[in-house]
């Protein structure tokens, strides 16, 4: 690959130019999501019957792990951009958290699907598991799984990368620390089977659901919001397995268009990771109604507060919690 000290002096400058635009592009669009996350997360702190429910407990983990995917995500696309070289054992926690997060995602959509699977079938008497004092085991759980395999995947890998990862400088990438063909099958394998078994539970848990309806006396309208829920953890889940496409998209790029590397790399950064990242969580917070009521209140407050106070104090009942 050619050196970018070689590049003539218009080919250096298209390329700053390139990557300030790019950088440009993604930073205001993250800053807009971790606004929008914030505000949420402020309103499930601000109100206590949000934390005594085990569904919004699992929502707001899911914000969470999504935050922290997406910030290490743009941080290292950031290092990339700028050829920032580190000696790949300071890279390691970013990429573990990355890497975490993103295994994590769907197993948060499984576990939210059950939930309401289980609220339909027990809504007096739930299952231990499922109760509010247990849930949080329930999160951690799902945590130390993802991060066991993230593990694994490291252990099976060379025998001694010690030097390398100590000495050699390198972009902070996954491959530089996981490059073995055995390491990369064994990601892939892992992903897949993530996937193929939260799409088996999301889709089995909404069948459950429809078949239960014919039999239940409860209130109609709560669960059918309930499938509802389901099927938006199903649109989600697809939404996370845009980021599967990359090989394809990249190669169909390249076939098609005289595209760089760096920008065919930059595209599906954007379109299938970026982007799905960011609308999954917004898309069920902005869905659910208590939520959506609250972000309303929130920013008709703020809006108020800017204005000059023409009329006097604002009313009071305004920005009640």
């Amino acid at each position: 690959m050619q050196n970018l000290t070689e590049l003539p002096v218009n080919a250096s400058s298209h390329n700053s130019l390139s990557v300030i635009i790019k950088v440009c592009v993604v930073v205001p669009f993250f800053c807009i999501f971790l606004c929008c996350i914030a505000v949420m997360l402020h309103i499930f702190a601000s109100h206590r019957q949000f934390l005594e429910s085990p569904r919004y407990i699992l929502f707001a983990c899911m914000l969470v792990n999504d935050t922290l995917q997406i910030l290490t995500s743009v941080l290292l696309f950031l290092l990339v951009m700028g050829q920032v070289k580190f000696v790949p054992v300071y890279c390691v926690p970013l990429l573990f958290i990355s890497t975490v997060t993103f295994q994590n995602t769907p197993l948060i959509l499984a576990t939210m699907s059950l939930e309401r699977f289980v609220a339909i079938l027990y809504p007096l008497q739930r299952p231990i598991a499922w109760r509010l004092e247990r849930i949080w085991i329930v999160i951690l759980s799902l945590g130390l799984i993802s991060s066991i395999t993230l593990v694994i995947e490291f252990s099976i890998g060379e025998s001694d990368p010690a030097p390398r990862l100590l000495s050699t400088p390198a972009l902070c990438k996954m491959v530089v620390i996981s490059s073995s063909p055995v390491q990369t099958l064994f990601r892939a394998a892992v992903s897949v089977l993530f996937f193929a078994v939260v799409a088996i539970v999301i889709f089995s848990t909404y069948v459950r659901i429809l078949l239960e309806t014919r039999t239940m006396r409860q209130d109609r309208m709560s669960v059918s919001r309930a499938m509802h829920t389901v099927l938006l953890h199903g649109f989600q889940l697809l939404l996370c397995m845009l980021a599967f496409t990359l090989p394809i998209t990249e190669n169909l790029i390249v076939l098609h268009a005289n595209w760089l590397q760096e920008d065919v790399a930059y595209f599906n950064f954007f379109s299938f990771v970026l982007i799905p990242r960011v609308l999954s969580p917004l898309i069920y917070g902005f869905r659910d109604q208590h939520i959506r009521g609250y972000i309303r209140k929130t920013f008709l407050c703020c809006s108020n507060k800017v204005r000059p106070r023409v009329r006097g104090k604002l009313p009071e009942n305004m920005c009640a919690s």
